[in-house]
């Protein structure tokens, strides 16, 4: 009897597991569907990783938008075009899928202030 619940609670958790790992993946494939669209588009002006300097002195690291207000609320000027931002920044629109990758990337990096490593390494 011990032995059937340990095979049925084993078969439960690698369902379960099956179960999430697609979805998890597909956050994953979308990450780095928006990472390859950010260095195609931005880098070379923006920092797109977790260190680094922008290239440009008044493009922003990708890391810290989150700082300043939600990535989420980058859908819609990322869809209509950004007219904002530094002074030679291009204006840019991306397709919805691509939004959607592109905030899923933004998420993935975005630090805290205090959790910067750049800025505690020169400490």
């Amino acid at each position: 009897m011990q032995t059937a619940w340990r095979v049925g609670a084993l078969a439960l958790a690698l369902l379960t597991a099956g179960a999430a790992s697609p979805a998890m993946g597909a956050e994953k494939g979308l990450a780095n569907k928006g990472e390859v669209l950010i260095r195609e588009n931005c880098s070379r002006c923006h920092a797109m990783a977790l260190v680094g300097d922008s290239l440009n002195a008044e493009a922003p690291p990708f890391r810290t938008l989150a700082r300043k207000y939600p990535i989420e609320n980058l859908a819609e000027s990322l869809a209509e075009g950004i007219v904002s931002g530094h002074p030679e920044m291009p204006i840019f629109v991306f397709k919805p899928h691509d939004v959607d990758a592109i905030l899923a990337y933004l998420e993935s990096i975005q630090q805290a202030p205090e959790a910067d490593p750049e800025e505690t390494l020169g400490q």
